[in-house]
């Protein structure tokens, strides 16, 4: 096992805030391009831990409920998702899906929550797909550009990639940099 050095932790850590921050910048500009007005991490709906969810639609997403999102970002190879990944594409977004679902479970009555896992391998959970395909179609009427969907789910496979590129590059430990 190599020990990594502090700044290499915090760094990852940084990272994977810079990773989420940017899906959720995709998905919060992505509605207000289709004409959904929202607020990003919005105040007055929080957790028990007091976090908030990353958005918030402010006006109705669907059966006259707004929608309330959350991103996050899942390394597929992580201990914690490993032994899940191996026996299915796709299972450690359906986990960290199904966590934030339970994590923000005290929001579903004021509006619509929908999970938007990612896994750093690429595959997106089942809910997200299903919610990223209608903002893709809403996006294509609203900017009669067919290809909308297709960019929609590129900007944010390229956000991915990013993330995947820095975490590759720190993982290689550089002789001449202390420890």
């Amino acid at each position: 096992m190599i020990r990594r050095p502090c700044y290499w932790i915090c760094r990852i850590q940084f990272v994977v805030s810079y990773n989420n921050n940017n899906n959720n910048s995709v998905i919060a500009r992505s509605l207000a391009s289709a004409g959904v007005p929202v607020s990003k991490e919005p105040s007055g709906l929080s957790c028990s831990d007091g976090k908030r969810p990353d958005g918030l639609t402010l006006i109705p997403w669907r059966a006259g409920r707004s929608l309330i999102w959350d991103v996050t970002v899942s390394c597929t190879t992580a201990d914690s998702y490993l032994e899940a990944s191996s026996r299915e594409a796709g299972a450690a977004a359906e986990l960290a899906a199904s966590n934030k679902v339970v994590k923000y479970a005290g929001l579903t009555s004021l509006g619509e929550f929908v999970p938007i896992a990612v896994e750093s391998h690429g595959p997106i959970n089942r809910d997200a797909l299903q919610f990223l395909s209608e903002l893709g179609r809403r996006l294509a009427k609203t900017t009669r550009d067919v290809r909308a969907s297709s960019f929609l789910f590129q900007r944010i496979s390229v956000v991915v990639q990013r993330f995947n590129s820095v975490l590759l590059h720190d993982g290689f430990i550089d002789d001449d940099r202390p420890e």
